[in-house]
């Protein structure tokens, strides 16, 4: 019996807060990659609405043993 492999995932922040565009508050903080490479985005669940955008980590959420030295 073969299991189909889990498909990666990454944990969600909660901000607190309401979403300017929609009035929601369902705001969270993650890593995201576009264009511009890696950044750290607070969003809206609700309406995908960016209510920051600052650049992240070169390579988003994966930390090399040699940074933490």
């Amino acid at each position: 019996m073969s299991q189909e492999p889990n498909p990666p995932s990454l944990e969600r922040e909660p901000v607190e807060g309401t979403c300017p565009r929609c009035g929601a508050a369902e705001l969270f903080r993650y890593p995201v990659n576009s264009e511009g490479g890696w950044f750290d985005v607070v969003k809206c669940r609700s309406c995908l609405f960016s209510v920051s955008r600052d650049p992240g980590p070169r390579l988003g959420p994966v930390q090399l043993l040699s940074d933490l030295l």
